[in-house]
């Protein structure tokens, strides 16, 4: 088995004489805010060649940085054959019949299947409305010899599933940040950056569980960081590591490993190719070590050429977005109104209303009475300022989903009264009828509260409730005592041992009491 870094999320995988494309992303994400790094833009002409004509391509999600639908409808041949996750809906089906594919195997989630002779493929789907309502999946590949693991940026809750298949050869995974908290929140400056830093090493310590539980031959970091060329967001790299950013590269994540003697990490980039011959792992680089070192080693250097090269494109690109319009909040009525009417559990659960400045228009949502309306100095609990083409440019696309659209870009600043609260995000997230049945469904099942029968468990000297309320986590795998928290590593969020109130979200308390 042979897999090839693309960048980012993106592998070719070749054995058997059959290809698999995963996730490959190259046109810049999310408004032109994400850009892969290091950069895939000047890859081998052959190897292009290879990726844009596979038998088998392989999407994990929705997400821009995933699915790349510019580069799917111009460049992908669309005779090859889509895998497609076992998700509760076929929104991801639908996206690939607008851009021109007919052919898909549906699978049978965690179930490997036969694709081709010799060749097994199991996809594992996750559903929670809080990684997105579309889904997210991670893809297991067998070829009797050899495991590939493609775990991505799929947080699952059960690490034992991607192993049952049998031991991994390869492992590739997320380690970096991939989220616009808490870089784009009106805070003091202090503790945004020990926030980031907080977040940083929930990210690495997520990561490294990972790792020590599938026990890969080789580890490959993949799925991030972006980089962001564009000036006003150029903050958000981690050049130095001092910034107030949670994007750092690779070099950063091998470094933490070995610290705790894991020595498996292998440097990717794109064009990096691995070679499984009788479980042995061997990689060959597309340039020199030297080179390679020069791009983490001089990154802000590497990182300016980059966005000199893009300059142009970004300009063209903002330039395109719409002028503002007379009716956007007639518009949102519209849209909102009748979403809001069906979904009261996830209004309880947001509990306050929502202003948002698209630039000089002040627009108030009133979840209260499910009503969108110009503000008039009503109060609110949440705030967004957003600029008033960009806002415009999303409405118009209708987009469905604002964290993939809008947020991830960061390209806006937020506020709120008092802690995180998922059940706003994930509206944002679930603007369509069909997303909006299930968020209403889960967030009414969250608010009645299901009772666990599920033993309470052990960590160090205290005793928990073994799920983790935000993510359904198993505590007895992500729960880490951490000072005077309860740290879930899966997310990051914290629990205060005292009384068990949570530090991220105040409904979000567990039980716990000091062992006797």
């Amino acid at each position: 088995m042979q897999a090839i870094s693309i960048g980012h999320a993106g592998i070719l995988i070749r054995t058997r004489g059959i290809t698999i494309v995963c996730d490959p992303w190259f046109v810049p994400a999310f408004f032109g805010s994400w850009f892969v790094f290091p950069r895939n833009d000047r890859l081998d002409a052959e190897l292009l060649h290879r990726i844009c004509n596979p038998d088998y391509l392989y999407i994990s999600h929705l997400h821009g940085d995933h699915f790349d639908a510019s580069f799917l409808a111009e460049r992908m041949n669309k005779n090859t054959t889509v895998l497609l996750p076992d998700f509760p809906t076929r929104e991801l089906e639908r996206e690939f019949n607008k851009l021109g594919f007919r052919k898909f195997v549906r699978t049978v989630n965690a179930t490997e299947q036969e694709i081709a002779p010799g060749i097994r493929v199991a996809i594992h789907a996750e559903t929670s409305i809080t990684d997105g309502p579309g889904g997210d999946s991670a893809l297991v590949v067998s070829d009797g010899e050899s495991r590939l693991v493609n775990q991505n940026d799929c947080r699952t809750n059960d690490l034992d599933a991607l192993l049952q298949h049998g031991p991994v050869d390869l492992h590739w995974l997320q380690f970096s940040g991939a989220i616009w908290y808490p870089m784009v929140y009106e805070m003091d400056d202090a503790q945004k950056k020990q926030l980031c830093i907080d977040k940083v090493d929930a990210q690495f310590a997520r990561a490294q569980r990972y790792v020590e539980s599938i026990h890969a031959t080789t580890v490959v970091p993949s799925a991030g960081p972006p980089c962001f060329l564009d000036e006003d967001l150029f903050a958000l790299n981690m050049v130095t590591g001092d910034e107030t950013s949670i994007f750092p590269d690779q070099t950063e994540f091998q470094r933490r490993l070995a610290t705790d003697g894991i020595l498996n990490a292998a440097t990717t980039i794109p064009g990096t190719s691995f070679l499984v011959v009788n479980n042995a792992v061997t990689v060959e680089q597309p340039m020199s070590g030297d080179e390679i070192s020069r791009i983490f080693t001089h990154k802000a250097e590497y990182l300016r050429h980059y966005q000199a090269d893009w300059a142009q494109w970004l300009a063209d690109l903002k330039a395109n977005w719409n002028a503002p319009s007379t009716d956007l909040i007639n518009t949102l009525k519209l849209w909102w109104e009748p979403l809001m009417a069906m979904s009261p559990s996830v209004r309880q659960g947001i509990g306050g209303n929502c202003l948002i400045n698209a630039g000089d228009l002040p627009i108030y949502i009133n979840f209260f009475d499910g009503t969108v309306e110009q503000h008039a100095g009503q109060p609110f609990s949440y705030r967004f300022e957003i600029p008033r083409t960009l806002f415009e440019t999303v409405v118009a696309q209708r987009a469905v989903d604002f964290s993939n659209s809008l947020f991830l870009s960061c390209r806006f600043t937020a506020w709120r009264e008092g802690e995180y609260n998922e059940y706003l995000y994930n509206f944002f997230k679930s603007l369509s009828v069909e997303r909006m049945n299930r968020t209403e469904s889960e967030a009414k099942m969250k608010l009645q509260g299901v009772p666990s029968d599920e033993s309470d468990i052990e960590i160090g000297d205290y005793v928990v409730q073994r799920r983790c309320p935000h993510r359904n986590a198993d505590l007895s795998v992500f729960g880490e005592i951490d000072g005077k928290d309860l740290v879930c590593t899966l997310h990051g969020w914290r629990f205060d041992l005292a009384d068990g109130h949570c530090r991220n979200a105040n409904e979000k308390a567990i039980r716990v009491r000091k062992r006797n």
